[in-house]
């Protein structure tokens, strides 16, 4: 029910959840409980059309997939994305592929995160009639310790203030949004760490030089090389935290790509336009607990895992689906007491400490060489050797690199 408008009171509405932010956490959140029956509104600070072109990792987990499929938010990645089965390691001029399927069985999928974002605003908006607002602006949260919690926003037609009420509110709006920051004091605490090294990260005009993703370890610098798709490829060099740019003309980049990226036998590197250039500054935090009264964080929010394990869209999706189904159990009467929600932040952060744990160790594995440190330089190639001569060791690198999540 609406209120009508008045001068200087804000319209009222009522919701079971609001959902801030339209990011894949929000999105597949807002599409679960949508398919659930439960009542929602996700409110967006961009357009659509911005955040349907975002560009953003694509790096899905194969337990992901199958839940996003079994849940009907998706219809076209299954066919679309790309399936991996295999990565190469490129050290001391050599290269070593590591064949995860045959180690686990498993594979995951590359499928570019705007793709996989269209696919969840169609699914929720276009196809379950899903209410999402985009262009809203002054996001603020309310009485969150209260039973009858509110999320006030300035509607971009009309420039008024609108209200709405609420029993939940799901926080999916990243780590500079009104969710993360409207935690009380005190009542939790966030972990960081940085890692003290930048990646420029590059998108070119050309096919892949390989059928997988390359990982090249090297005195002068990290190097990777991931397919997007048979036309674009996602290019990573390691460089100095809060790099410009601009110091990286193309002519370098190739350079040390070439360099960076050499073994024997392997094939010339394919090269072409580069159409994106920024530089991501490693470090990661995490939120403990993502919860505080009916505010339930989800995805960056509440965690940042630096994309060193390309693994920050599979947690914001795991959040999501957990805290879907929690929200949607108590809501129904399925879990009168909440005890899943009550739960929902303690499941949430021992996933995200395992992966915050492998992304410092892959930190090691690709940058250790680089330091100028012979010790750090010979633990760091030991750990790669190991991968190739160790079943063990093979099998929880796989293990971890691939991801589980076996109750989706």
């Amino acid at each position: 029910m609406t209120a009508p408008d008045e001068p200087d009171t804000p319209a009222t509405e009522r919701s079971s959840v609001v959902v801030v932010g339209a990011g894949p956490a929000g999105l597949a959140l807002g599409g679960v409980l949508r398919a659930a029956g439960v009542d929602c509104v996700v409110l967006e600070c961009e357009t659509r059309d911005f955040i349907e072109h975002r560009p953003r990792a694509g790096v899905i987990e194969e337990w992901a997939v199958r839940a996003l499929h079994r849940r009907g938010l998706v219809t076209t990645l299954l066919t679309g994305a790309e399936r991996h089965t295999a990565c190469t390691f490129r050290f001391e001029g050599e290269q070593h592929r590591f064949d995860y399927q045959k180690v686990t069985g498993s594979h995951h999928f590359v499928y570019p995160q705007p793709l996989l974002v269209t696919d969840l605003v169609r699914a929720y908006a276009d196809v379950r009639g899903g209410d999402i607002r985009f262009g809203v602006r002054d996001v603020q949260l309310h009485d969150l310790d209260s039973d009858r919690p509110a999320v006030s926003y300035t509607c971009p037609g009309t420039g008024r203030r609108r209200r709405i009420h609420c029993a939940y509110v799901a926080g999916c709006d990243g780590a500079r949004g009104v969710s993360r920051a409207a935690l009380p004091e005190g009542r939790f605490r966030v972990a960081r760490h940085d890692y003290g090294i930048g990646w420029l990260a590059l998108l070119a005009e050309t096919p892949p030089s390989a059928d997988t993703v390359l990982f090249g370890v090297h005195p002068d610098g990290f190097a990777g090389q991931m397919p997007r798709s048979p036309e674009l490829t996602r290019f990573y060099l390691q460089c100095p935290p809060g790099d410009d740019p601009e110091n990286w003309p193309d002519d370098r980049i190739w350079a040390q790509l070439r360099s960076r990226l050499a073994a024997d036998g392997a094939a010339p590197l394919s090269e072409g336009p580069i159409i994106e250039k920024r530089v991501l500054d490693m470090h990661d935090y995490v939120v403990e607990p993502m919860a505080a009264g009916r505010l339930y964080l989800a995805g960056d929010a509440a965690h940042l895992v630096a994309p060193i394990a390309a693994k920050g869209l599979n947690l914001a999706l795991y959040d999501a689906f957990l805290l879907a189904d929690a929200l949607t159990a108590r809501l129904t009467g399925a879990d009168p007491d909440g005890a899943a929600l009550a739960g929902y932040s303690q499941v949430c952060l021992r996933r995200v400490w395992d992966y915050q744990e492998f992304s410092q160790w892959l930190s090691e594995v690709y940058h250790g060489a680089a330091t100028g440190d012979p010790f750090r330089t010979g633990t760091s190639l030991a750990r790669l050797r190991r991968l190739f001569t160790s079943p063990l060791a093979a099998a929880a690198f796989a293990e971890q690199y691939l991801g589980t999540a076996d109750h989706y």
